[in-house]
């Protein structure tokens, strides 16, 4: 543990709030991403490095929807932060570069929020936490 949010056992129970919340915030923004893909309409979002709308599209309504729900879930957390922070920086310092700070403040909010689940896991009330029990016996 790199460091602690909170001393003793409410760790576990401030990362269980945390996940279930920055997951459900997230995948309100995924959904829509998700939607749109697979409509039948022209996709509409921004070409990110080169790649073209479709698949700047698909990567992230992958992060927001599929990397969130593992999330929630705690299955997989520390990997399952990875496309997000890599969405959220990619959406705040490309998509949102030239903006006012106010369009990157919420992504930068996300991106605080993954960090931390990155170097705490995803705490006691997790599926990684039964895994890893189930592994021990």
């Amino acid at each position: 543990m790199i460091f602690s949010v909170a001393g003793g056992s409410n760790r576990d129970a401030i990362l269980l709030v945390v996940r279930i919340a920055i997951g459900s915030l997230m995948l309100v923004h995924g959904l829509p991403k998700l939607e749109a893909l697979l409509s039948d309409g022209p996709v509409q979002f921004p070409h990110i490095f080169g790649m073209g709308p479709a698949l700047s599209l698909a990567l992230a309504a992958f992060a927001e929807v599929f990397c969130s729900v593992f999330i929630v879930l705690g299955m997989g957390t520390r990997v399952a932060t990875i496309p997000l922070i890599i969405t959220m920086l990619v959406a705040v310092f490309h998509v949102h570069a030239s903006d006012p700070f106010i369009k990157q403040e919420m992504g930068l909010h996300y991106l605080l929020v993954y960090g931390i689940l990155l170097f705490e896991g995803s705490g006691k009330y997790s599926a990684d936490n039964l895994v890893a029990r189930q592994r021990a016996t």
